[in-house]
C-alpha cells in the first residue's frame, strides 16, 4: 500500500475533536486515504469511526489502511452532502465530525483525471463516478462570458476575462483536452510578470474548474446545517479549508449559529426562542506550524474551525 497524502493538521483536529467518553462515534466526512482517521483511530482506542468519501478508488486505499482496525470502522461510498441529507445510520449520532475539504495528493498523483497542470492528463476533475459534467465539457462548451465569470467567482483570477477569450479562441480549432494544453493556453494569455509570480498562472483556473465540476461550495452550504442537526448536543464538529471561498463559507454558518437569534431577517418576531445551537471553540481559524509547513508546503493554506453543540434546534 503506497500512502500519498498527509493529513493536514492532525495534532490540532486531535486536540480539538478529543471525545469526552467510550465508544463515542467519529465521522470523517472526507475520508481520503484515510489519514485522519487512522489518527483519530489509534489514539483513542474505543472510537467507533464512519469514512465518507464520494471516490471509490481512493476509498480502496483507505479499506486497506484501515484493516487493521477492523469492526471499528464503516464505510460509504458517497457525496457527504448526500450522505448526511438522507442520514443511513438512524438513530446512531456521531459525537464528532471533521471535514478536510482539500483535494488529496492521491488525485493529484494516482488519480489521472487532470486535477493537477504538472502532469499531461485527460481533462476530467470529476471526484465521483456519478457526475455527468467534466472539466472538458466547462472549458469546451461554455460560452466565454459564463467562462469568465465562473473564473471569476471560483478562483478568484483577475485575469478570467483574458483567460476565457483565449481558451474560446483555441477551442475553435482543437477541442482542450488535456492539462497541460489548458495550462498552456492560460499561460500564454496572461501578461509575462504574472507568468513568474509567487503561483503557476493555471492555479486559479484550475481551482474554478474543479469547483464547478463536483459542486464543491454548494455540496458545502448544505452539508453544514445537515451535519450539524445530526451531531449529538455537546457534540463538536471541525472544518478544514483550503481556500477563502470554502472558510467564508464555514465562518459565516458558524457564527450564524453562534448567535442568540437565527430567524429569518425578514421575520418580524422571533420565534426561535433566542438560543445559540452552537460554541465556537476556535474564536480564529487554527492555522498550520511553521514546522508543518516545511515538511508539507501544501498545508500552509490550511484553516481549521471548531464549534461545540449546544442542543438541537428543534428542542
Amino acid at each position: 500500500m503506497d500512502i500519498v497524502h498527509y493529513s493536514v493538521l492532525w495534532k490540532e483536529a486531535l486536540e480539538y475533536l478529543k471525545p469526552d467518553g467510550d465508544n463515542q462515534l467519529f465521522i470523517d466526512g472526507t475520508l481520503g486515504e484515510g489519514g485522519h482517521t487512522e489518527l483519530f483511530l489509534k489514539e483513542y482506542p474505543t472510537l467507533k469511526t464512519v469514512g465518507l468519501d464520494a471516490d471509490a478508488d481512493i476509498m480502496k486505499v483507505a479499506k486497506e489502511r484501515l484493516a487493521p482496525f477492523g469492526g471499528r470502522t464503516r464505510f460509504f461510498n458517497t457525496w457527504f452532502n448526500q450522505f448526511y441529507r438522507e442520514y443511513p445510520l438512524g438513530d446512531e449520532r456521531p459525537d464528532l465530525i471533521l471535514f478536510d475539504l482539500g483535494i488529496s495528493v492521491f488525485h493529484y498523483e494516482k488519480g489521472n483525471r487532470g486535477f493537477s497542470f504538472q502532469t499531461d492528463e485527460p481533462l476530467d476533475m470529476r471526484l465521483g463516478g456519478d457526475l455527468e459534467l467534466s472539466a472538458c465539457d466547462i472549458v469546451n462548451q461554455y460560452p466565454e462570458k459564463e467562462l469568465a465569470d465562473l473564473i471569476y467567482k471560483y478562483g478568484e483570477e483577475r485575469y478570467s476575462r483574458r483567460i476565457a477569450t483565449a481558451l474560446v479562441r483555441e477551442r475553435k480549432g482543437n477541442p482542450i483536452e488535456t492539462t497541460a494544453r489548458l495550462a498552456d493556453i492560460i499561460r500564454g494569455s496572461v501578461p509575462a510578470a504574472y507568468r513568474h509570480g509567487r503561483i503557476h498562472p493555471a492555479t486559479r483556473t484550475f481551482q474554478a474548474i474543479r469547483i464547478v465540476v463536483n459542486g464543491e461550495l454548494v455540496r458545502l452550504e448544505s452539508v453544514l446545517q445537515d451535519s450539524l442537526r445530526v451531531l449529538k448536543p455537546g457534540g463538536r464538529m471541525g472544518v478544514i479549508s483550503f481556500h477563502s471561498l470554502e472558510d467564508r463559507i464555514v465562518k459565516q454558518f458558524f457564527k450564524y449559529k453562534n448567535q442568540l437569534c437565527t430567524c429569518p431577517p425578514e421575520q418580524p418576531i422571533c420565534n426561535c426562542g433566542g438560543r445559540r445551537t452552537v460554541e465556537i471553540l476556535t474564536k480564529k481559524p487554527i492555522c498550520p506550524s511553521e514546522e508543518e509547513v516545511r515538511e508539507n508546503p501544501p498545508s500552509r493554506s490550511a484553516k481549521l474551525r471548531v464549534v461545540r453543540k449546544l442542543e438541537d434546534e428543534d428542542v
